[in-house]
């Protein structure tokens, strides 16, 4: 019986059970791609990546990411607990592994940095986001208040109305007006199918992130991700849709030169509490560099019967 090996890490949190899940198959040489949306569907983590030879040699490894239902061309965690779990092997495919990789993806190319501790063990890893910002279409009041079963009176337009934007994989992005909305906020799968006709007609996808900050420390805020039309009813971290407010919040500065950190909190109504670091720079008026970082933690590996 053919088998394959797989490794699952927690990502953006440094203790195991938190954070967001996912499964690495560092070598994903002769799977199919049907065997690879099955295997995506049967770990039914957010995402599940797959390592392949790179088709350029000057890059570190081809990665594929699906979800349960589909193959996506970039996200955040993925990248992060991919890079993670690579930095921790001694070679990739005959390739020493060094603390700079680089990922060929549907999106582009996907720059990886690994921070080790003293005893050379990888913590941490960051990654460039592979598309510069992308804003548009904006969405209306009632759709994002529908889809989160939500009044209308808790979505803040004050810095932004909703607004579908991303770094490499869009987004619905709406503010709300306090933790306590953030809390109540429940998606209403319907609400997301019409949503998806609407603003994503070629695939009917549509994922909403909602956050929500305060006057007396604007960039730490609290974060909640819902995609149920992808099988993803609430999502513990998501790094690309973090990179994309990061990047739209930058952009909206007044300053045509900064650089702003921003820490974003996520997963805690579930349980899963998740830190993702981003740090978005912007000269001459336009955001050109998103990172997007954090810790990761190492839970399971195994082998896979195909």
């Amino acid at each position: 019986m053919n088998s394959i090996a797989y490794v699952t890490v927690d990502v953006f949190t440094s203790e195991r059970f938190s954070g967001n899940q996912l499964a690495v198959i560092p070598d994903a040489r002769g799977l199919s791609e049907r065997q690879m949306q099955a295997i995506a569907a049967e770990f039914r983590y957010s995402e599940v990546t797959f390592v392949l030879p790179p088709q350029d040699h000057a890059n570190t490894a081809l990665v594929r990411i699906f979800t349960p239902t589909m193959e996506i061309p970039f996200a955040g965690h993925p990248n992060v607990g991919t890079a993670f779990a690579l930095g921790n092997q001694t070679d990739i495919f005959g390739k020493a592994v060094g603390d700079m990789l680089r990922f060929e993806e549907k999106a582009g190319i996907v720059e990886a940095r690994l921070t080790r501790d003293s005893d050379g063990r990888v913590t941490s890893a960051s990654i460039e986001a592979p598309q510069a910002l992308s804003v548009g279409p904006e969405v209306d009041l009632e759709t994002i208040a529908r889809c989160a079963s939500l009044d209308v009176a808790a979505i803040r337009t004050a810095t932004h109305t909703p607004v579908i934007a991303s770094v490499g994989l869009p987004f619905a992005i709406a503010e709300l007006a306090d933790l306590d909305a953030l809390g109540k906020a429940c998606p209403n799968t319907a609400a997301f199918a019409e949503a998806g006709r609407e603003y994503s007609p070629d695939d009917d996808q549509f994922a909403l992130f909602l956050y929500t900050r305060s006057l007396e420390n604007p960039w730490r805020l609290r974060a909640r991700m819902f995609a149920p039309l992808d099988n993803v009813i609430e999502d513990p971290a998501t790094g690309s849709a973090a990179g994309a407010l990061g990047a739209l919040l930058t952009s909206l500065m007044p300053e045509s030169d900064t650089v702003i950190d921003i820490t974003i909190e996520q997963g805690i109504e579930m349980g899963r509490r998740s830190v993702i670091g981003i740090t978005a720079e912007k000269s001459d008026g336009r955001v050109h560099t998103v990172r997007i970082s954090g810790s990761c933690a190492t839970v399971m590996s195994g082998t896979l019967l195909l």
